[in-house]
């Protein structure tokens, strides 16, 4: 069946506990707790995607020095997966030099070798530690790259792959691409033969859709409440914010969202597993919690048939808060339907 589809079929993102976050000793002792690991397990999921910021295990006033509180917040974690039997992808978010959310001009991991031995380092790290964790246990090397550094990214990750194989050779590796992980990054991979390395990409097509009126984004004052499934609407003022149609060249007044569209949108994700006999799995999709609570049930139905149609690993952007939250403040489900729709039918 596969690694990917076998036991990370169907997951839940803890992002905002130790990635984009205030790193503050009472956040990360109370943000997540054993509890709420027992209650995705209950959810019927089979693991979680854990980011994690490069501050949380090494500080920049001593590189190469790791934080052991850093790492005893994934050793926990780690723990509590296994008790609920959860597997894990331990995913870089920020890493030394680099951070998805920079300008290009910031992120120094492409261009400065101090930056890239800490980052190569890192990894050496993580795979001293868990070498003797199974299966259960995925890397995932960085969050999200972006352009212009898809061939020396592909450098980068060849120094990171080959570190982590030296010490561990069993270990599995989710290797995404440019463009901030999106299906189109993955044709600009180097292709390894080796079957412990898999590939993954984010899916947030349409942003219109899932990130309508989102408040880091262009969409924020579009004002536009867009219903999945359904026809777009608020072309004109899309047209009047983009008069160049960048970078919505694609939509026009008759553009239908739904099932066959989102397909479209997975196409070069499609065929680059077809050309390659790579697995895939999906690191982050979701829909924000600006949109009505029927379209986001309807998106995550219609995206889970499409993961389940062509046999690809997933995990819901997220657990908690970020926006795109699958409890409320209370700890709850934000929909019951919402939370079973996730569960892993085997």
């Amino acid at each position: 069946m596969g690694i990917i589809f076998d036991k990370y079929r169907s997951g839940v993102n803890l992002g905002g506990w130790i990635s984009q976050c205030s790193y503050a000793e009472k956040h990360i002792a109370e943000f997540i707790s054993e509890s709420d690991v027992k209650k995705i397990a209950s959810w019927g999921l089979d693991h979680i995607r854990l980011p994690v910021d490069y501050p949380v295990l090494e500080s920049d006033d001593a590189p190469g020095k790791y934080l052991q509180s850093g790492f005893e917040v994934i050793d926990k974690t780690l723990a509590w997966c296994k008790a609920a039997g959860l597997n894990l992808v331990i995913d870089l978010h920020k890493a030394p030099g680099y951070a998805f959310y920079n300008a290009v001009a910031d992120n120094v991991l492409f261009s400065d070798e101090g930056a890239q031995k800490r980052f190569v380092a890192l990894w050496e790290e993580f795979a001293r530690r868990y070498k003797g964790e199974g299966d259960n246990v995925v890397f995932e090397l960085m969050n999200e790259i972006i352009d212009p550094h898809g061939e020396t990214w592909n450098k980068i990750a060849r120094r990171a792959i080959e570190a982590i194989h030296a010490v561990d050779p069993s270990r599995y590796i989710l290797l995404g691409g440019p463009y901030y992980n999106s299906v189109r990054g993955l044709e600009t991979l180097e292709i390894y033969d080796n079957p412990r390395v898999l590939y993954n990409f984010h899916f947030y097509e349409p942003m219109l859709v899932t990130h309508q009126r989102a408040r880091w984004t262009t969409l924020k004052d579009t004002g536009i409440n867009q219903p999945y499934p359904g026809k777009i609407v608020g072309i004109d003022r899309l047209n009047e914010i983009f008069p160049e149609k960048i970078p919505y060249s694609h939509v026009t007044e008759d553009t239908v969202f739904n099932i066959e569209y989102l397909e479209m949108c997975m196409k070069q994700a499609l065929e680059f597993s077809q050309k390659n006999n790579k697995e895939l799995y999906c690191g982050e999709y979701g829909v924000i919690n600006n949109a009505d609570l029927e379209s986001r049930i309807n998106y995550i139905l219609d995206t889970n048939a499409l993961f389940e149609k062509h046999r690809m690993g997933r995990a819901l952007w997220t657990y908690k808060r970020m926006d795109f939250e699958s409890i409320d403040e209370n700890g709850e489900a934000v929909s019951p339907e919402l939370v079973k729709i996730l569960e892993v039918k085997k």
